[in-house]
Formats: structure tokens, C-alpha cells, sequence
């Protein structure tokens, strides 16, 4: 074999050699988990985050709402009683504390939420109606528009005695917290716009108070 020979064998061998390496490149799954992990992990949890924030919140629903079925029961049935003179006779605030610890198993109200006047998030108002068609149908707002803040003007404690038709109202400014909810389970928007972050728990029960003594 001749040195040109051995010249050409050794450029053949470069070449060879450097196709192999740029197929390996391209055929080489080296790190390929760690970027797909970075591409999909961000999606990922918003998702996570989205299904549990939206659980919690359905949880705590359910939570005021089985608080206002609970203290409805006590008004109607005289465990619960304003201005009779009687053992069973709650102010304003002691009603709230009340319900408080209904909702305590997931809300936990401050000191400032047990106060009427200073409360933020927590609303309750316990009215007695002459008729059933004279009680409210909508959620009371400042304005006509359907994600207007909560009105609490005239909000009371201030339930009938015995054979009266009364209405228990709770509403809770649920926070939320995931970017990727706010937009669509918020149902209280900010006038100038801004990102909103409350949903505004509901629940009501109306009923006939028992002929009790």
C-alpha cells in the first residue's frame, strides 16, 4: 500500500467517522426527559392547581350551605330567637358567631369577620317576609350589572317568632388563588378592570317557623 494509498484510506475513515458521530447526535435521546419534563411541567400544574382550587371552593359551597340549613332549622324551630326575651335570643354578632362555627370546618373567621360592622368576606342577613313572593329572588348588587360587587345595605338579624316566614341569606367572598380560574369562576369583577379574585359563595333557605311556644 502506498502513502497516497494510506492517505486516502485515512480521509475515507475521517469522513465515515464524522457521519457516524452526527447520526448519534441526532439519534441520541440524552436529556430528552429533562426537557419534555420543563415543556409540559408548567401546563401541567396549572391544571393540578385548577382542579384542586376548584374543588376546594365547591367544598366550601357546600360547607355555607349546610351552615344555612342548620341555623334555618334552629330559627324555625325556636332554638334560635331575636328580641323575645328568652334564653334563645341572639344579637347580630352572636348569631355570626353561630354560623362561624358551622363553617369553621373549612372557613375560619377572624375577629374581624365576627363583627358585623367590620366584616369583609362573610355576609348574613335573617329577615321575616309577610309572604313567600315577597322575598328576594336575586343576589342584591351596587349596580345592574351581573358582576357588580355584593350590596349589604340593609342586610339584618331580625328573624319572626312562631308561624313567621322567614329568610336566611349567607354570602362569602371565596378568594382565588390560580390565575388560570380567575377569569372564569370569579363572579365579581373590579370596576377598573383589573384581574378579579372573588367568587361569591351563595346560599338561602326559606321557610315557615313552627308554631312552637
Amino acid at each position: 500500500m502506498t502513502p497516497h494509498d494510506d492517505l486516502l484510506e485515512g480521509k475515507t475513515f475521517a469522513r465515515r467517522r464524522a457521519g457516524g458521530g452526527l447520526r448519534e447526535f441526532v439519534r441520541s435521546r440524552d436529556g430528552t426527559a429533562a426537557i419534555e419534563f420543563a415543556l409540559l411541567a408548567i401546563p401541567y400544574f396549572l391544571i393540578i392547581f385548577a382542579i384542586l382550587e376548584t374543588f376546594v371552593a365547591f367544598v366550601a359551597e357546600q360547607v355555607v350551605s349546610n351552615a344555612v340549613d342548620t341555623v334555618a332549622r334552629e330559627i324555625r324551630t325556636g332554638q334560635i330567637t331575636y328580641n323575645h326575651n328568652t334564653t334563645t335570643d341572639l344579637t347580630q354578632d352572636k348569631f355570626r358567631q353561630a354560623f362561624c362555627n358551622e363553617i369553621s370546618v373549612i372557613i375560619a373567621c377572624s375577629t374581624t369577620e365576627l363583627a358585623t360592622a367590620t366584616a369583609t368576606n362573610l355576609y348574613l342577613d335573617v329577615e321575616t317576609y309577610q309572604s313567600f313572593a315577597d322575598m328576594p329572588t336575586t343576589i342584591p348588587r351596587v349596580s345592574s350589572d351581573p358582576y357588580s360587587d355584593l350590596n349589604t345595605t340593609g342586610f339584618n338579624f331580625a328573624p319572626g317568632g312562631a308561624q313567621t316566614r322567614n329568610m336566611v341569606r349567607a354570602y362569602y367572598r371565596w378568594h382565588i388563588i390560580t390565575d388560570l380560574l380567575r377569569p372564569y369562576l370569579t363572579n365579581i369583577r373590579p370596576t377598573d378592570g383589573s384581574m378579579p379574585t372573588t367568587y361569591l359563595i351563595v346560599a338561602t333557605a326559606a321557610f315557615l317557623n313552627e308554631n312552637y311556644p
